[in-house]
């Protein structure tokens, strides 16, 4: 029987709105490390670490979260997904528009993605 060093982790769901402010207010500690360290305070028991890359820039990070948060895109992504596999995808200007409106997102969340972390777009 294998014996844990800690219990099962702890699942909590945030909007990416509370995860892009978590991330900022984190200022390069991992989530995990951060949210104990607010709970804890001074109390915190220490944690080996791994290695975390590192955000050049968590504003950039923080709207880039906020993006995909106020987008449509994985809604509008599932519904098309969903339409494909029962073979009912019509080509109309609403398709289209979906279609054109999901890839827009996504060139400005991989801009804002390459900008956090600091590479040149």
């Amino acid at each position: 029987m294998a014996h844990h060093r800690y219990p099962s982790p702890f699942s909590l769901r945030l909007t990416f709105e509370e995860r892009a402010k978590l991330e900022q207010d984190a200022a390069g500690l991992s989530l995990g490390a951060y949210v104990r360290q607010r709970l804890f305070g001074k109390d915190v028991s220490p944690r080996h670490t791994r290695g975390k890359f590192p955000v050049k820039d968590h504003e950039a990070l923080g709207r880039v979260l906020a993006a995909l948060g106020a987008s449509r895109i994985s809604s509008n992504l599932n519904q098309l997904a969903r339409a494909a596999h029962t073979g009912s995808l019509p080509i109309t200007p609403e398709t289209e528009e979906d279609l054109a409106e999901a890839c827009a997102a996504i060139v400005v969340i991989r801009e804002e993605l390459l900008r956090a972390l600091g590479t040149r777009t």
